[in-house]
């Protein structure tokens, strides 16, 4: 059960896991941006989960075709930093004005909302900030320098003008011969077998061209 439990949260970071020793999935390319959203949609009514599509740029409505839905970044920044943030900055100007260091000014009460404002203010945002950034980079699962789909050849075209399906592996209803046969079906071509060799025989030269490409999930 946990095992299942992280694969599928690794999964939607886009870091699926190999299958049968070095199987990472199956990758396609199509013809043009309406040939791959069309694709991305009837994969997922086929029941596929673990999947990704790869173009030069986003293209519109294929969240909606892979059933991401919206992101969680805002939800998630909201409640652990600027919740975060000001309840810190709210704490920290009554305790050092009111309990560790309080000073009689003028008969000005130790701690009050007006004068707090702006560093409250600044320390919610500089958490939220921070907390957003951080957000982002984990639901992504990034940095990650290395990827299996680096060992394609054809893949370095998707920063010029390829669009590409990949099909993970550690998908539950993942079958090699069943799972081409879909991406045939839906137009695929240049369909290949992605192996997960480990990083350190990734060439330099295969590796900087993939790791640009734009993944629009």
């Amino acid at each position: 059960m946990l095992k299942e439990l992280l694969r599928s949260l690794k999964a939607s970071m886009g870091i699926y896991e190999a299958r049968d020793g070095s199987i990472y999935g199956l990758l396609a390319e199509f013809s043009d941006p309406a040939a791959l959203l069309h694709a991305a949609r009837q994969v997922r009514k086929a029941g596929y989960r673990h999947f990704d599509a790869h173009s030069p740029f986003p293209i519109h409505g294929m969240d909606e075709a892979m059933g991401l839905g919206n992101s969680k970044v805002a939800f998630i920044t909201f409640f652990t930093g600027t919740i975060a943030g000001f309840a810190l900055a709210w704490w920290m100007q009554w305790w050092m004005g009111a309990v560790d260091y309080p000073l009689n000014i003028s008969g000005k009460p130790f701690f009050a909302l007006p004068p707090s404002v702006p560093i409250i203010f600044e320390l919610t945002i500089l958490f939220s900030a921070l907390a957003g950034v951080a957000t982002m980079l984990a639901l992504n699962g990034l940095p990650r320098p290395y990827n299996p789909l680096f060992y394609s050849k054809n893949f370095m075209r998707v920063t010029d003008d390829g669009f590409f399906l990949f099909i993970a592996a550690s998908d539950p209803k993942f079958d090699q011969t069943a799972t081409r046969q879909l991406l045939e079906q839906l137009g695929g071509y240049n369909i290949e077998v992605i192996e997960d060799r480990g990083e350190e025989d990734v060439t330099p030269a295969t590796a900087p061209a993939a790791e640009a490409a734009v993944t629009t999930s």
